[in-house]
């Protein structure tokens, strides 16, 4: 059997055979279980899609919530719903009716859409913090530094940034001639999961992709550190306990996103790593929690923590109490 396989790859990778369909296995180890593990994708896509929905109609629509933190929420809120999007209505499909076919170039398009986004999150997020630094440090100064302009050229200078990191690996995978397997064991398209079914030599994407992830969301997760770290430096030189309580409290909802959204793909990347006994369906679970678990609980966070957005919900659902 092995002979067969070897012959029928050597075969493919001389005549210049390259794959451009590709077949999505799922959960591997779990394709009898997918209807029942459909059941959390499809609730946490639906409270997603609503909750960043309503948290973006509110926003926009409330002339008292035009304020940078808000704004900012906004985009956030925006990334959350193109991300969820993106991946699982695919998942769903794929569980549900066993529609796991994608062409090459489609595969390309969404693993573009995935990162690009999952970049300008972490960028956004980044940003909230320095936001948090100005409101904290910089009170009397906040809205005349943080202008509606200024956070325009933000919005731009995020999206432009994750758009140039990511596109050359479009052509990066484009040069690849993918002779091996075609069945790939996921819900949706990755970079080097893609790359790995080459039969090229696949080190420039490899080393391409270290040096987004560093320049990009290590980077931003060292800044917000240090972002953090002066907040709290200057929140304990504050004269009262009760401006270090409010000040810390400002700070509790981007906190709790911030482990949401780094802690699931840290935990992930290290399996990925170091976890080599670990199952292959663990892996993707792990995977897909980094797509479902923030878009998911971000609204519901922003919601409970921030008083201005629960009374703006509080009126839309029960207009008549004040």
């Amino acid at each position: 059997m092995s002979l067969v396989v070897s012959t029928g790859m050597i075969s493919l990778n001389h005549t210049g055979i390259s794959h451009t369909i590709f077949h999505f296995l799922g959960i591997p180890g779990l394709e009898d279980q997918h209807v029942w593990i459909s059941i959390p994708f499809f609730i946490s896509y639906v409270i997603a899609l609503l909750g960043n929905s309503l948290l973006i109609c509110i926003i926009l629509t409330k002339h008292s919530l035009h304020e940078p933190m808000y704004l900012f929420l906004c985009m956030l809120a925006g990334a959350d719903v193109v991300l969820s999007t993106c991946t699982v209505p695919q998942a769903l499909a794929i569980f549900w009716f066993r529609a796991g076919e994608i062409s090459l170039d489609r595969c390309i398009t969404q693993f573009f859409i995935i990162h690009c986004t999952f970049i300008s999150e972490s960028g956004i997020l980044l940003v909230m913090a320095f936001d948090r630094y100005i409101a904290i440090c910089y009170p009397l100064r906040y809205t005349t530094i943080l202008t509606h302009a200024l956070i325009g050229k933000i919005g731009v200078t995020i999206f432009l940034r994750s758009f140039c990191m990511i596109f050359p690996i479009i052509f990066l995978l484009k040069r690849l001639t993918f002779c091996q397997n075609k069945i790939i064991p996921h819900t949706y398209c990755e970079h080097i999961g893609l790359a790995k079914y080459a039969c090229n030599d696949i080190s420039v994407n490899i080393w391409y992709g270290l040096f987004v992830i560093v320049s990009t969301v290590v980077l931003d997760v060292l800044l917000i550190f240090v972002s953090y770290l002066l907040i709290l430096h200057a929140v304990f030189h504050m004269p009262s306990r009760d401006a270090h309580h409010k000040a810390l409290n400002t700070c509790a909802s981007h906190v709790c996103i911030i482990v949401l959204f780094y802690g699931p793909a840290i935990f992930t990347t290290l399996t990925q790593r170091f976890g080599r006994h670990v199952p292959p369906h663990i892996h993707i679970l792990l995977a897909n929690v980094c797509i479902l678990v923030p878009p998911m609980l971000n609204p519901i966070i922003y919601g409970i923590k921030t008083k201005q957005i629960r009374e703006q919900v509080v009126h839309i659902f029960f207009p008549k109490q004040k």
